[in-house]
C-alpha cells in the first residue's frame, strides 16, 4: 500500500517515534479500505494490535473526517480473552490517541466494571469498547443493543487462537452473527501469532463461512528466536518427576543476570512450587512475584502493575499471562518442564522482548529425559517456524439455548430469521430444522419430560410465530447467569460411616478426578487406598480398600501434550543419527533401549511386558497425551478385570501408560481392540459421574439451572443436586434431551480425549509391535517411577524420585551377556 494512503497524521507519528508503518500494518489498513474482512497472522511484537485499529484511528484523524465532526456512538468493538489483557491494550492505544489528539473515547467492559459504567456505556457509548466474548453476549441481551451497535463499523477479535476453537468461540461466533445481522456493513477482523491452518480461521471468521470475504495478511518476519535447553551442571538429566527444581540454583543465577525475567509453568501448583522454591534461595531478597488464575483480582492486578513499571524481577506465571500482555524490557523467557506445543512455546517465547527486530531469548528446563526429547522437538519445530494444528468442532447445543435466550432478552424474534442468522457462522452452519426445533423446545418448555414445570418455561410462542418471554424477569435471570467458564469444584474426600453418611475428612480430590469414578474403584490418596462406596452432595464417601488402589489420583488440569509434537518425538526416537547431538546420559538411554527392546516408531504402537517387584507391568508407548492414557488406563483394567488379568492399577504420564497385574498379558492386542470405545467406554462414561459432571456444566451454560438469584449464589453443592435430579429425570424420561447430546459430546473430547484414543486404537489394530522382557526397560523409567507418587502434588516428590529412579535406572540399563547375544 502507498504510504500516500495512509494519513498524514498516522504517518507522522510513526516518523516522530523512529518506526515505520510495517507492511501488514499497511495491509489490515488497505483490507479495510476496500471493505474486506481480515485475518492477521504475525510474530508477537509485530505491532498486531495497532494493526487491528489504525483503519479505527485512520477514521477518527482530521484528514479523515474531512472537516466534519467525529461520528458519535459505537464505531469499534475490541474482544479479547483476558480481562488483562483489554486493560493492557487500553493503555498502549490511548497513547498514540493521546498524541495525535485524536477525538477517540476508548473504555473497557469486563465483570468487573462498575454497574453504573455498564448502564452509562450502553446509553452514551465510548467510541472504541474493549470486552471478554462474555461480556459482549450480555451486551446483547438488552434491548438498546440494536440501537447501540446498528452503528458499528468494526469488530477486532485478538489472540483469535485462544478461543475459536472452543465454547467461549461458539458464543462469539453467535455474537459475531447476531451483530451483522444489525450491522451489515460491519467489517471484522481477527489477530493470532501462532495459527498452522490460517485457512480454518478464515472460515470460522467468514460469515457464512465464505473465506474468500476474508483477507489473509501475515506479518514481516521477526528475528529468530534463540532458545536454550538447560541441562543439570554435571550433564545429567533426571530420569522422573516433572518440577525440574534441580534447575533451581541454576534459575536463581538466570534472573540474577537479567533484568526481568518470565518463568511460565504448565499448572498452578507448580508456580506456587517454582515461587517458593526460588524464593527459598533468594540471598539477595530480588522482587520476585506469582500470577496465576486462582489469586485474587486484586493481587493479579498488582502484579502486572509491578511488571508493566519495571518493578519485578522475575514473575513466575501459568497460561494466565500467555496472551499478548505487553510488558516490552522482559530479557528471558523459561519454561519449567515441556512446552506441550510448539504453538504455546511460541506464544511464551513471544512475552520476551516483544519487540520484531530483536530475538527473543527463551530457556527450556526439562523436568526428565522425555521432557528434554519434547523441549529439543519444539525447539527445532519453533526453528523451522512450525506450528501445531487446531481442532475445531462442531458449535455446542449448549451455547447455543443460551445465545437464544439472550436473542429473546433483547427482543421478540421469528424462529425462521434467527435461524438462518445463526447458520451463518460457520460453527452453526450443520443446525437442521430438526435440530433447531428440540433447541427451541428445550428453551421454552426445558424438554418434554420437564414441561410439567413452570419454572423451565422460558419463552413462548404467540400465534403469528413470534417467540418472546414468559415474564419480564427472566431477562434479569438469564444475565444474572449466563456465561461459558463454569469454576471446578472441589470434593471432600469421607470416611463412610453407614447409612451413607459421611465421617471423618481426608481431604478434597478435583471434581474432574472424582467424576471418573464408580462405586468400587479404588484409588489412592492422601498415603491410602481407598475404595469408592458413592458419590452424593459433593462428596466422596470412601472406605479403606482391601486391596492396593488401582487408580492413581491427580491434581490440577494437564495441558495436553499436542499431536504434532508428539509426532516429533516419534521420530526423534528413531532418527538414530540425530542422537549424537544429546547429552551423553540420554544418548546411552536411548541406545540401550535400542539394544533391549525396540523403538516405538512413527505409526507404531509399541507394548512392552516384563516383571518387576511381583508384578506383571505392560507399558503402552501411546504419545497421545495424558488424559487420553489416563482414559485408556480406566478401561484397560476394566476389560482385564472381565479376562481375569486381575489388574492392579495403572499409571499415566503425557507418552506412556503402565498397568500391572497379578498375571502377565501374553498379548495385548484384544485389550485394545476397538469395540472398546462402545462398550467399556460407554459403560464407564454412564456409570461413573463424567457424563453427570458433564451435564452439569452444560446445564449451567444452557440455562436450565441457575447459579444465581437476586441477593444469593448457589453453592456448588446446590447446584449439583439440582442438576443430579435433572439428570435422573432426563436419562430414564427422555435419554434424547439435547442437553444429554451436548453432555456426551463434551465427555467424549474435552474430558476423555476419545479422539486420540479412537486414533490410537486404529494404529494398534495394524502396527501393535509387543515386545516381552526379562525386567524393566530404559524407555520405561521415566512413568515406573510415578508409581505409588501420583497422589503427591507434582514436585514435591522430584527428590524421593530421584532415589527409586536410580534403582529402577540400574535395572533397566544393565546390558547382560545373554542381551548381546541375543542381538
Amino acid at each position: 500500500m502507498d504510504a500516500a494512503r495512509i494519513p498524514p497524521e498516522i504517518a507522522d507519528w510513526f516518523a516522530g517515534r523512529g518506526w515505520r508503518v510495517r507492511r501488514h500494518q499497511a495491509e489490515m489498513l488497505a483490507a479495510s479500505d476496500a471493505g474486506r474482512h481480515a485475518l492477521l497472522v504475525a510474530d508477537t511484537g509485530a505491532g498486531k494490535t495497532l494493526a487491528g485499529f489504525l483503519p479505527t484511528l485512520a477514521d477518527f484523524t482530521p484528514s479523515g473526517l474531512g472537516g466534519a465532526a467525529p461520528p458519535e456512538g459505537l464505531h469499534t468493538l475490541y474482544v479479547s480473552p483476558l480481562k488483562a489483557l483489554a486493560h493492557d491494550v487500553q493503555r498502549n492505544l490511548l497513547t498514540p490517541v493521546e498524541e495525535m489528539g485524536l477525538p477517540i473515547r476508548i473504555e473497557t467492559r469486563s465483570g468487573d466494571t462498575p454497574s453504573d459504567r455498564k448502564k452509562r456505556q450502553r446509553t452514551r457509548p465510548p467510541h472504541v469498547l474493549l470486552t471478554t466474548p462474555e461480556s459482549l453476549s450480555l451486551l446483547l441481551s438488552y434491548p438498546d443493543s440494536l440501537e447501540l451497535f446498528a452503528g458499528l463499523k468494526r469488530i477486532v477479535i485478538d489472540e483469535v487462537h485462544a478461543f475459536a476453537t472452543g465454547k467461549r468461540g461458539d458464543l462469539l461466533a453467535l455474537a459475531l452473527a447476531r451483530l451483522q445481522a444489525i450491522a451489515p456493513t460491519m467489517q471484522r477482523a481477527a489477530l493470532s501469532a501462532t495459527v498452522a491452518e490460517p485457512e480454518k480461521f478464515r472460515e470460522w471468521l467468514a460469515p457464512w463461512g465464505d473465506i474468500d470475504t476474508v483477507e489473509l495478511v501475515e506479518g514481516e518476519e521477526g528475528a529468530p528466536a534463540e532458545v536454550e535447553i538447560l541441562l543439570p551442571d554435571e550433564e545429567r538429566v533426571p530420569w522422573g518427576g516433572h518440577a525440574a527444581t534441580w534447575a533451581i540454583p541454576q534459575l536463581y543465577e538466570q534472573i540474577r543476570a537479567n533484568r526481568t525475567t518470565l518463568i511460565f509453568t504448565n499448572t498452578r501448583f507448580l508456580a506456587e512450587y517454582i515461587f517458593q522454591n526460588l524464593w527459598d534461595v533468594n540471598e539477595d531478597k530480588l522482587p520476585i512475584g506469582v500470577h496465576h488464575g486462582s489469586l485474587s483480582k486484586e493481587a493479579r492486578r498488582k502484579v502486572e502493575g509491578a511488571m508493566a513499571r519495571g518493578e519485578l524481577r522475575a514473575l513466575v506465571a501459568t497460561a494466565s499471562l500467555d496472551l499478548g500482555v505487553d510488558w516490552g524490557d522482559i530479557d528471558l523467557v523459561v519454561q519449567m518442564g515441556a512446552p506441550k506445543g510448539s504453538s504455546r512455546l511460541l506464544q511464551r517465547i513471544g512475552r520476551a522482548n516483544h519487540r520484531l527486530d530483536q530475538p527473543s531469548r527463551a530457556l527450556l528446563v526439562p523436568g526428565n529425559r522425555f521432557e528434554f526429547l519434547e523441549a529439543t522437538a519444539a525447539r527445532e519445530a519453533v526453528d523451522e517456524g512450525q506450528r501445531d494444528g487446531e481442532d475445531f468442532r462442531p458449535g455446542g447445543l449448549d451455547v447455543l439455548a443460551q445465545h437464544v435466550m439472550a436473542c429473546a432478552c433483547a427482543a421478540p424474534f421469528q424462529e425462521d430469521a434467527l435461524l438462518a442468522e445463526i447458520r451463518s457462522s460457520l460453527a452453526y452452519a450443520w443446525v437442521d430444522a430438526a435440530v433447531w426445533e428440540r433447541v427451541l423446545t428445550f428453551v421454552a418448555t426445558g424438554g418434554y419430560a420437564l414441561k410439567a414445570y413452570d419454572k423451565f418455561r422460558r419463552i413462548v410462542r404467540d400465534k403469528e410465530g413470534v417467540w418472546r418471554l414468559t415474564h419480564p424477569e427472566q431477562a434479569a435471570r438469564h444475565r444474572m447467569n449466563a456465561g461459558i467458564i463454569i469454576d471446578s469444584e472441589m470434593l471432600e474426600v469421607r470416611i463412610n460411616s453407614g447409612r451413607g453418611r459421611g465421617g471423618r475428612s481426608l481431604g478434597k480430590v478435583e471434581e474432574r478426578f472424582a467424576a471418573s469414578l464408580s462405586p468400587g474403584d479404588t484409588f489412592a490418596f492422601a498415603g491410602m487406598s481407598l475404595e469408592v462406596v458413592k458419590l452424593q452432595d459433593m462428596e466422596v464417601l470412601v472406605k479403606a480398600a482391601k486391596s492396593n488402589a488401582m487408580i492413581p489420583s491427580y491434581g490440577g488440569q494437564r495441558m495436553p501434550l499436542t499431536t504434532h509434537l508428539a509426532e516429533r518425538v516419534r521420530e526423534m526416537l528413531v532418527d538414530r543419527a540425530g542422537w549424537a547431538r544429546f547429552p551423553d546420559d540420554v544418548r546411552e538411554w536411548l541406545e540401550v533401549q535400542d539394544w533391549r527392546s525396540q523403538m516405538p516408531g512413527p505409526g507404531q504402537l509399541l507394548v512392552e511386558s516384563f516383571p518387576h517387584a511381583k508384578r506383571h507391568y505392560s507399558v503402552y508407548y501411546t504419545f497421545e497425551g495424558w488424559n487420553a492414557n489416563q482414559s485408556l488406563g480406566m478401561l484397560i483394567t476394566r476389560r482385564m478385570e472381565d479376562r481375569g488379568l486381575m489388574p492392579g492399577g495403572f499409571v499415566a504420564n503425557d507418552y506412556s501408560l503402565a498397568v500391572w497385574g497379578l498375571k502377565p498379558v501374553t498379548d495385548p492386542a484384544p485389550l485394545l481392540s476397538p469395540d472398546i470405545l462402545q462398550d467399556e467406554f460407554i459403560e464407564w462414561v454412564q456409570n461413573s459421574h463424567l457424563l453427570r459432571r458433564a451435564f452439569r456444566e452444560v446445564a449451567v451454560i444452557g440455562g436450565l439451572v441457575e447459579r444465581q438469584h437476586p441477593g444469593k449464589r448457589k453453592t456448588g453443592k446446590q447446584v449439583t443436586f439440582s442438576t443430579d435430579l435433572i439428570y435422573d429425570v432426563l436419562r430414564k424420561y427422555e435419554p434424547d434431551h439435547v442437553l444429554l447430546e451436548a453432555a456426551w459430546a463434551d465427555a467424549r473430547t474435552r474430558m476423555t480425549d476419545v479422539g486420540r484414543l479412537g486414533d490410537l486404537l486404529d494404529r494398534s489394530a495394524e502396527q501393535l509391535v509387543h515386545v516381552e522382557l526379562d525386567r524393566v526397560s530404559p524407555l520405561a523409567v521415566p512413568v515406573m517411577v510415578m508409581i505409588g507418587r501420583e497422589a503427591t502434588p507434582q514436585g514435591s516428590v522430584d527428590d524421593e524420585l530421584l532415589l527409586e529412579a536410580e534403582s529402577l535406572a540400574g535395572a533397566a540399563m544393565r546390558v547382560d551377556e545373554i542381551d548381546a547375544l541375543g542381538n
